[in-house]
């Protein structure tokens, strides 16, 4: 068990922000309606239209998980697929929700850099009217993307273009989009250019519990009120859910606390490069390296992070909105002198 008080294993191991308990405690006073019929659930729907834009819809849900497979659900008939990246938390971390619970057929594309291009994508949409394939109607990509990279919208564009060439729609699992948001400098609605549907994340950006689903597309919208239910995702006191994501929301609180998160894992890469590769672009708020594995143990013996591939000694390391500089320079302090211990042996 790590020694330290932060580790860098999860953004979902950081704390809740201030002013989210803050929201929580202001919300816990008389009665309100359940189930979103309250004026806190109707303020953050107006929040989400003010940057997504005024068609678009807002459902609260519990947790990324229901969040992926609810939209996804609303976006698909039963004999459409999903292409994504082989490395999607869609395909690798949901558990097999998307298929056990969805029913929903994943068309995988290996990529180098967690990226999906129009050119990779390309190579599954094939067989359209073959009754014997699955058909492809959704493209999804992750924003950031789970080894640490981020999507200009450029590149989401392009990706929106191939869509409406063949009818497809887009989603974006956005569980980090505000860390995508801050690190291009942009609106939450220019870092998901081009979604007809987002997978907003909340939890990881420091909130207790909640995700929301945002549509922007009216086929999404119209089985999503029911879908939500069936799937178990809708909250009786919404209240409380809602009161998290305005006090999000407000003044672009996100922003500070995606921002943090970024900059500290540039301060961890820069603290480390002359003793580790780094394995991947650091462009949000992770950072991946390759250790000696005798390096790794020694290292998880007082600090918490996971091993990403146990066969080639790679590791992710993870900062979240209260990583501090104290905590960054210790920790690359100790990854120096324990790989530079190993080098010399």
């Amino acid at each position: 068990m790590s020694e330290h008080e932060r580790g860098f294993g999860s953004d979902n191991h950081a704390g809740v922000l201030p002013e989210v308990l803050d929201a929580i405690a202001a919300a816990n006073h008389g009665h309100a309606h359940s189930y979103g019929d309250d004026d806190w659930t109707r303020r953050v729907e107006a929040l989400f239209q003010r940057e997504f834009g005024d068609e678009a819809r807002a459902f609260i849900v519990f947790n990324g998980t229901g969040a992926n497979v609810v939209a996804l659900r609303a976006m698909l008939e039963p004999w459409e697929g999903v292409v994504c990246a082989a490395s999607a938390h869609l395909n690798v971390d949901e558990g097999g929700a998307p298929e056990r619970m969805g029913g929903i057929k994943l068309l995988t594309v290996p990529t180098p850099d967690g990226k999906l291009t129009p050119e990779l994508v390309s190579t599954r949409l094939v067989r359209f009217g073959d009754e014997h394939a699955v058909q492809a109607k959704v493209v999804s990509v992750t924003q950031t993307t789970e080894l640490g990279t981020v999507y200009s919208p450029a590149e989401l564009t392009a990706l929106a273009d191939l869509c409406d060439q063949h009818g497809l729609l887009l989603h974006v699992d956005g569980s980090r989009l505000t860390n995508a948001a801050a690190a291009l400098g942009c609106s939450l609605r220019e870092a998901a250019t081009g979604a007809d549907a987002i997978s907003f994340g909340g939890t990881k950006a420091g909130l207790i519990f909640g995700e929301a689903i945002v549509l922007l597309r009216p086929r999404p919208v119209a089985g999503a009120l029911y879908l939500r239910k069936q799937s178990m995702q809708l909250h009786s006191k919404m209240r409380f859910a809602a009161a998290q994501f305005e006090a999000l929301l407000e003044g672009e609180r996100w922003r500070a606390a995606a921002g943090n998160a970024n900059a500290m894992a540039q301060r961890l890469a820069d603290g480390v490069r002359d003793a580790v590769t780094l394995t991947q672009a650091v462009e949000a708020n992770v950072v991946f390296a390759v250790l000696p594995r005798e390096a790794i143990t020694e290292l998880q013996r007082e600090w918490f992070f996971y091993t990403w591939d146990e066969r080639t000694g790679e590791v992710r390391w993870m900062c979240a909105w209260d990583t501090t500089p104290e905590d960054v320079d210790a920790f690359a302090a100790a990854v120096r002198e324990v790989v530079a211990s190993h080098v010399r042996s």
